[in-house]
């Protein structure tokens, strides 16, 4: 970008300069990190293998899932509360983190 090009912030309602909005946008995409904590307050992160905390019935499944069943190698979704995992015989799975513990 070209240092006379310019755009306008609306969180201000001033025109600043191209690269000063970028640089706050970077700064800005580091603050948007959800961070997801499981039932007892640790970090979950993608990879992260959990513990299930009580029995979970599974809809358009049939199947329950028991306490203590172990899912590996989650994924975060961009919500505070969901992860995306896989279980045998269930596609597309996602618990909410306050069922879960991590191992």
């Amino acid at each position: 970008m070209a240092d006379d090009e310019y755009v306008y912030d609306e969180a201000t309602g001033e025109w600043i300069s191209a690269a000063d909005a970028a640089a706050k946008g970077a700064a800005a995409s580091d603050d948007d990190a959800v961070v997801v904590r499981d039932s007892v307050g640790n970090v979950l992160s993608d990879g992260d293998q959990v513990t299930l905390i009580k029995d979970l019935t599974v809809k358009g499944a049939g199947q329950t899932l028991k306490r203590g069943t172990l899912i590996k190698s989650i994924r975060l979704t961009g919500d505070a509360q969901e992860i995306d995992c896989k279980f045998d015989g269930i596609k597309g799975l996602v618990l909410r983190a306050e069922f879960v513990r991590k191992r």
